[in-house]
């Protein structure tokens, strides 16, 4: 946030001498040693390693940075004390136009200005946190972005934001970085703030590239307020140069020693690594402002009216804060968990329904689960930011909120992986990366650790068991996954034992990195083939259902928004199948379907996959409503209760859709919920030893399911396998009555 108590300096004036001296050679920094991956590595196996070194220009080794945490007062939960930071307020040097006076300050001399090592004092940089103006979260746009020159349009400055992803295959339009046309010491990156902004500090990263190391090792820094004239950042009379980065994927920050006051910044690379090229990506720190003319006001800026708890929670904050949304609204909520991480962390949920607790006879069963992967954390932070929301707006008399309590059993789950939240959380929101915390504790990717269930059913449609030896739906989970030697995770094990227990109907898992909604299936039927478009039975509800939260997201379906890595989603509404987009085996959203009723979708909801907690209030505005009109979705289609001629519900029964290869089942009390967009549809229902009753039923376009409930009859062979059950399966043996003394004699005269 914001610092509402800047000193400024009252007369613009020329960056001034810094405080303390400090060196880095103009050679390369270690550029022989790549500490941390091999060449041939992965992006994401090499991600794994640890820093072993914090960084910050001219501190000794082991001194760690400033918290990204900055603490906050809790409205309503307590804080773990054990995050706050200590900030020292300090004086910010301000870049003026020339032809002006420059101000003077007091300066502090090392003995030794061409070594670090031999320096006898050095400054400690103030630490004064500013959030990042917006590279990685794109609120600082292409035309904001300038470079002296490019290799080419693919590797443009535009392409130079902290975390961007280069695509699989590299080409000449989406590459992973800013790279320079020429290695030399002339080159730099430019950044725009299009408004005065107070800078406090530089990130960068490498190359996102599975092909290419390139890195820059040291930098220096220029402020500008016309673009025309710059001043570097110094120390005494000499140039500050920054420590830079040892490889391409753990970002580094640097700090200023004071906050400098400009428009513009420059970041000038003087080393990078020597079998490599001039390549960065990069996040500027800074606090715009204010503007009295209101002249580079950004446009569309989006300011929340809802008084919630907009900050990033520690595992133990988290728990916190569950518990006073529970206590606020004890009669519509209940907490409870599913399970433990590998850690032992509890995976909690909670419930938010009239009558917490129970499931209810008609009323489907959603849910939403988020942090599956532990550095997608704003799906965590939206969820705790909805249970808060349906709290406040149900105690206020919210008709809408109130109806989807009412009328639906809503399961929120925040953190699927709370074991990688933690690493990603205990280095913050800039430091973390593309991979920090996104496997669970044993190296196990949770949303992609579920059962193929795919290939089975594929292959038995391929040999005609369908019907006959294998249904369409429920399709079973393989022994071999069920073992203790099989390498699962106890958080997918939770995961599964709670879809198999809840009727869910409709859920969602909300993921990060991206904008867009991605539907099932996510694996490729085809062999070998890594993107095929791959529909289910029910492609067309599953369409409506990606397009229900994209179109109403604020930026999902927005033609004009940038691209956030590779692909312009918003050319498909904002929603793609997810093997059409990359393949993969056994995802929660294809389990879900193959194995449950439930229909579940993947939205990732940001860019960001760990968004600044300053940039929290506009997210939760990006998504707030796409959140509630999917959750409404649930009552979609049509629903009923399955009955015998007694009227007691039949569990277990089958639902047929004519022209649907996909049935559902009835939950424990006979009831059932099939979600269908508006038509007419001819529906059977039949279950084991009962007789098969079709019927038509009609959706309509308004909200709201429409009601077809069933009552089937018993046949007449469920009926005698019923007497032999109950005689244990022996011959029924009926009295034998004497003929009478006539038809005897008969019988011996052979008449």
């Amino acid at each position: 946030m914001i610092r509402k108590h800047l000193r400024l300096l009252t007369s613009l004036a020329m960056l001034g001498l810094l405080v303390g001296l400090a060196d880095l050679s103009l050679g390369s920094v270690g550029e022989d040693e790549d500490y941390y991956m091999q060449e041939l590595l992965t992006r994401e196996q090499y991600n794994q390693v640890q820093v072993s070194e914090k960084q910050i220009p001219f501190i000794p080794d082991g001194e760690e940075h400033p918290r990204q945490h900055p603490e906050k007062k809790i409205p309503k939960a307590k804080t773990d004390s054990s995050k706050k930071t200590d900030k020292t307020p300090g004086d910010a040097k301000t870049v003026k136009a020339p032809n002006k006076k420059v101000e003077k300050t007091k300066k502090t001399i090392v003995k030794n200005p061409n070594s670090i090592s031999e320096g006898e004092q050095q400054y400690n940089p103030i630490k004064e946190e500013c959030p990042p103006i917006g590279l990685e979260s794109l609120k600082i746009d292409d035309f904001q972005l300038h470079a002296s020159s490019t290799k080419r349009y693919g590797l443009g400055a535009h392409r130079g934001r902290l975390n961007i992803q280069a695509g699989l295959y590299e080409d000449d339009l989406y590459d992973g970085a800013w790279c320079a046309g020429r290695d030399d010491p002339l080159q730099w990156l430019e950044v725009d703030a299009r408004r005065l902004t107070k800078f406090t500090g530089v990130v960068t990263q490498g190359r996102s590239s599975l092909w290419s190391s390139d890195w820059v090792t040291s930098y220096k820094v220029m402020f500008s307020n016309d673009s025309h004239t710059w001043i570097m950042l110094k120390n005494g009379s000499i140039d500050l140069i920054f420590r830079g980065n040892r490889e391409k994927e753990i970002p580094v920050r640097n700090i200023f020693p004071t906050p400098v006051v400009a428009r513009y910044i420059r970041i000038n690379p003087r080393s990078w690594f020597n079998r490599g090229s001039i390549c960065m990506r990069a996040e500027i720190l800074g606090c715009p402002l204010p503007d009295p003319n209101n002249y580079y006001h950004r446009r569309n800026e989006i300011i929340t009216t809802d008084d919630l708890d907009f900050r990033h929670h520690s595992y133990k904050e988290m728990r916190q804060l569950m518990k006073v949304v529970n206590e606020m609204c004890p009669n519509i909520t209940r907490i409870y968990n599913i399970g433990k991480s590998h850690s032992g962390l509890k995976l909690y949920a909670i419930e938010i329904s009239d009558n917490p607790g129970e499931h209810e006879v008609g009323e489907p069963e959603f849910r939403y689960t988020a942090g599956s992967h532990g550095n997608e954390v704003l799906g965590r932070e939206l969820l705790l930011l909805l249970m808060q929301f349906m709290c406040l707006e149900y105690l206020s008399g919210n008709q809408r909120i109130r109806h989807l309590v009412e009328e639906t059993r809503i399961h929120l789950l925040p953190s699927v992986n709370p074991d990688g939240y933690e690493k990603a959380f205990e280095v913050g929101s800039e430091l973390s990366g593309w991979s920090r915390g996104r496997w669970s504790n044993n190296g196990i990717d949770i949303h992609h650790n579920f059962p193929d269930l795919n290939s089975i059913l594929w292959a038995a449609e391929a040999k005609k068991w369908l019907p006959r030896k294998m249904f369409n739906h429920h399709v079973p989970i393989p022994d071999w996954y069920q073992s203790t030697n099989a390498s699962v995770a106890l958080e997918t094990r939770a995961l599964i034992a709670w879809m198999e227990k809840m009727p869910f109907v409709l859920g969602g898992n909300l993921q990060g990195g991206e904008l867009v909604v991605t539907f099932p299936y996510d694996r490729t039927r085809s062999q070998g083939v890594v993107r095929e478009q791959t529909p289910t039975p029910d492609d067309h509800i599953f369409r409506w259902l990606a397009f229900s939260y994209a179109s109403t997201h604020r930026l999902m379906t927005d033609a004009n928004r940038r691209v956030c890595h590779t692909q312009d989603f918003a050319k498909e509404d904002g929603t793609i199948n997810g093997a059409s987009w990359h393949t993969a085996a056994g995802s929660m959203n294809d389990f879900s379907y193959l194995h449950t009723n439930c229909f579940e979708l993947s939205m990732y909801v940001g860019c960001d996959k760990f968004p600044h907690e300053s940039e929290l209030p506009e997210e939760w505005e990006n998504n707030r409503e796409s959140l509630l009109v999917f959750m409404e979705q649930v009552q979609r289609g049509i629903k009923g209760v399955v009955r015998d001629q007694q009227g007691r519900g039949i569990a277990n029964a089958i639902i047929s859709v004519e022209g649907i290869s996909h049935d559902i089942r009835t939950a424990a009390d006979g009831d059932y919920w099939r979600l269908l967009n508006p038509g007419e549809y001819r529906v059977a229902a039949r279950a084991e030893g009962y007789s098969l009753v079709s019927k038509k039923c009609e959706v309509g376009y308004e909200m709201g399911a429409t009601r077809c409930d069933f009552t089937i009859v018993r046949t007449n062979m469920s009926r005698i396998k019923e007497i032999m059950k109950k005689f244990h399966k022996q011959p029924i043996r009926f009295p034998i009555r004497p003929l009478p003394a006539s038809k005897s004699r008969r019988r011996r005269r052979g008449t």
